[in-house]
């Protein structure tokens, strides 16, 4: 088991919602964590203290460290526009293997919100990497404070935890559970499946703003209620399976053919 306890925060990401200048032909890519130039680093620094408040250079470089794979959005200058950080273990739970994929800081700047580049990159990262971690079945475990992020899973998974038309059950309450603890510890609170910081990261005022008329999506209605310290930073826990057979119609068209390919082989 990993007890390694752990500084992540995830931001604002959901892949449909546009700006008033939308960014054209990002492309994203996916980068050892080791391999990450200094130049680069600064810049995904940069680029999250942009958007949120409470970001401090050791805290962002401490979770860095403990992921390995990031994945970069970028224009064709190469000029970055969001990022996302994941660590892929392997883990038991009950005594059953698992594979983990804990995604660690996320953002990308609005002006790239109408892109796919993030999901798409994101999704096929993961499937691409899932052979060097055979064991068991595969869970994504979530955390953050904006609803953005936390309606990303509904745009991969046709069932996650905690979620607004269906109560969780018990193995999958285990299951987050042990994963919080195990990440968390006694940041972790178990009766809200909620994590709280001593030192938060909270999204800046204009990226708290629920637009009008996003209030009445009932996953993020579901989460405001859920997480009603979003606003201080409190983080909110969820998970889901990553198996093809949990994946919703527009998650199996981000992976494309590799699992026809892992089919194949």
């Amino acid at each position: 088991m990993i007890d390694k306890q752990t500084t992540s925060r995830a931001g604002a990401l959901l892949p449909h919602e546009t700006s008033a200048r939308p960014r054209a032909s990002l492309v994203g890519r996916v980068v050892a964590r080791a391999d990450l130039s200094g130049e680069r680093t600064d810049q995904m620094f940069g680029l999250l203290s942009q958007n949120f408040s409470g970001v401090h250079r050791q805290t962002f470089v401490d979770d860095l460290v403990e992921k390995n794979w990031v994945v970069l959005i970028e224009d064709e200058a190469g000029v970055l526009h969001g990022f996302s950080t994941f660590l892929m273990y392997a883990t038991r739970v009950n005594g059953q293997p698992l594979t983990i994929v804990y995604s660690g800081d996320t953002i990308v700047e609005p002006s790239a919100w109408g892109s796919s580049a993030l999901p798409r990159t994101w999704i096929r990262a993961v499937y691409e990497r899932r052979q060097d971690y055979p064991g068991g079945d595969l869970y994504w475990l979530l955390l953050t404070s904006g609803f953005r992020t936390y309606r990303f899973m509904s745009v991969f998974c046709r069932r996650f935890f905690p979620r607004c038309d269906e109560p969780t059950p018990p193995s999958e309450q285990t299951l987050l559970d042990v994963l919080s603890h195990e990440r968390f510890g006694a940041r972790y609170e178990r009766g809200s499946g909620v994590v709280r910081f001593a030192a938060p990261q909270v999204l800046r005022d204009r990226l708290l703003v629920v637009p009008e008329g996003r209030s009445a999506d009932p996953h993020v209605r579901f989460f405001l209620e859920r997480n009603p310290g979003h606003s201080a930073g409190d983080e909110l826990v969820s998970v889901a399976s990553l198996e093809e057979s949990n994946l919703t119609l527009a998650g199996r068209r981000m992976v494309g053919g590799f699992m026809a390919r892992d089919r194949e082989a």
